[in-house]
């Protein structure tokens, strides 16, 4: 991280308790989930870690805040299947998605600093998408996954590019390019992966959730 950003490391508590205490609106959430697809989207982003090494985060989403229904809620691009319910693509959900430990072993929440006017506008434009049902893009995913070595195939729009379709952290950087916030000035939004969002050149302050083992 650069001199214009700050670490704070929380030791040793629950997701639970992590993801209500940090889950304010406007903030960014990272996970690492420990399933085979995901670990080879960590591994795919050794091109864009500093270190070179297989990325922490493979899933990127925007919190909400506390509803109506006094429950903390994110939005995100993913692929939910519970049952013989399937969504492909922008969604909501509550905070409790991310609380097994033992499917996401490592949490991060970015606070960029919004103004509430800030937070508003990325927060009904991603309400826009979930309304327009815009689609979770598993071709614009492999496009991605093969750009990231290249940096002149980074800063080039996605080799598969869609209409209407974003996967999660490009799904980010598209309601944070809402308020002109780009993660990776030199990296599409399309091609924006949840190791960009990490290593933002944005002032911000990250909480990282890490346990013993």
């Amino acid at each position: 991280m650069n001199e214009l950003n700050k670490l704070v490391v929380i030791n040793n508590v629950t997701n639970q308790d992590f993801l209500k205490t940090y889950s304010l609106a406007g903030r960014v959430g990272l996970v690492g989930a420990s399933h085979f697809f995901d670990v080879g989207i960590k591994r795919a982003q050794r091109a864009v870690n500093p270190n070179k090494l297989d990325s922490q985060w493979s899933h990127a989403f925007l919190l909400q805040g506390t509803r109506l229904d006094n429950q903390q809620w994110l939005m995100e691009s993913d692929v939910d299947i519970a049952g013989r319910n399937v969504r492909f693509g922008v969604q909501e959900n509550r905070i409790d998605k991310y609380f097994d430990e033992k499917t996401y072993p490592i949490l991060a929440i970015l606070d960029f600093k919004l103004t509430q006017e800030q937070v508003e506008t990325i927060i009904k434009a991603g309400l826009d998408l979930i309304a327009q049902q815009w689609k979770y893009s598993l071709r614009e995913l492999l496009g991605t996954l093969v750009a990231l070595p290249s940096r002149r195939l980074r800063r080039r729009p996605n080799l598969f590019q869609k209409d209407r379709s974003l996967y999660c952290s490009a799904f980010v950087q598209h309601l944070y390019h809402k308020i002109n916030y780009d993660f990776a000035p030199d990296t599409h939004e399309k091609n924006t992966a949840p190791e960009h969002i990490f290593q933002a050149v944005l002032p911000h302050t990250t909480y990282l959730l890490k346990r013993d083992l």
